[in-house]
């Protein structure tokens, strides 16, 4: 079940992180791609800078929307280099 909610998570935050850069979404397999790798990069960042975020649904996709959102500005600058 868990998986499911993982996955739930990164759709969330793949189509957030999309609406936010306003670059538009990838497509339902694109945006839960960019999600979970996100919310891997999000959960990493967060947890070596210290911070914390409350566990749960909404704590996960936050954490998740701004990993996504710091990954597509990065493979956005990488593309146009």
């Amino acid at each position: 079940m868990e998986i499911i909610w993982f996955l739930i998570v990164g759709l969330v935050a793949g189509w957030l992180a999309g609406v936010l850069v306003k670059g538009g979404g990838y497509g339902l397999v694109g945006d839960m791609v960019v999600g979970i790798l996100g919310a891997l990069l999000g959960g990493y960042l967060f947890g070596s800078l210290g911070g914390a975020v409350g566990g749960g649904l909404l704590g996960s996709i936050v954490v998740a929307t701004l990993g996504a959102v710091i990954l597509i500005v990065i493979l956005r600058l990488l593309k146009r280099a």
